[in-house]
């Protein structure tokens, strides 16, 4: 089983990026046999434009590898910080350059990080807005770092002990859940049932 983990912050040495550090390590602690981070620091993808959709080489060069890696994976944690309430443009981006046939009927986990107490508006944006043509299934439980300054820091002394102990445990049972989730939607995909030419979108 593989799962990719994508770090939604456009920010170099980002906190969203050390949360993804931490979760790919607890992925990798018997969880799925392979992981893959993606990070956005530095928004490495281009605006979205229709040679996206015309088959342009240049936009086919930097696309396909990145296609090949969704492709081959089974299942996703999206992690996205609150940016002024919304989701950052960057990670918005990813959802329109990558579609169904790299993320379609595979569960995602989101994953929000917040300096303060918000992180629920990213929640609902991307269960609102980016499922719909992509056919990403949000899987029923999120996660929200709140204080993330405060938490999975690598010295002890960095971390609240109260809450760094609470994060880990929930980040741990949270990806249980994924996997098996990876598990019965392969079943889904293997079935043949979500294969259509004719409704490409979602409505």
């Amino acid at each position: 089983m593989k799962i990719t983990i994508i770090s939604g912050s456009h920010r170099n040495n980002s906190q969203s990026f050390k949360v993804a550090r931490h979760i790919e390590t607890r992925l990798k602690d018997g969880i799925c046999d392979e992981t893959w981070i993606y990070s956005l620091a530095g928004n490495p993808l281009p605006l979205w434009d229709e040679g996206v959709w015309d088959g342009d080489p240049k936009w086919q060069e930097l696309l396909t590898p990145i296609k090949e890696q969704l492709a081959s994976s089974d299942a996703f944690v999206v992690i996205a910080p609150e940016w002024h309430g919304q989701v950052p443009a960057g990670l918005k981006n990813f959802f329109l350059l990558f579609g169904s046939n790299e993320l379609g009927h595979k569960p995602a986990l989101i994953v929000t990080v917040s300096s303060g107490d918000g992180g629920s508006y990213p929640v609902a944006e991307l269960r609102m807005s980016s499922y719909k043509n992509s056919r990403i299934c949000y899987i029923p439980e999120h996660l929200i770092i709140r204080k993330v300054e405060s938490v999975l820091n690598d010295s002890a002394d960095d971390n609240d002990e109260r809450s760094d102990s609470y994060y880990r445990e929930r980040i741990d049972w949270s990806l249980n859940i994924l996997k098996q989730y990876a598990v019965g939607l392969k079943h889904v995909r293997d079935s043949g049932v979500t294969a259509t030419d004719k409704f490409r979108n979602g409505m």
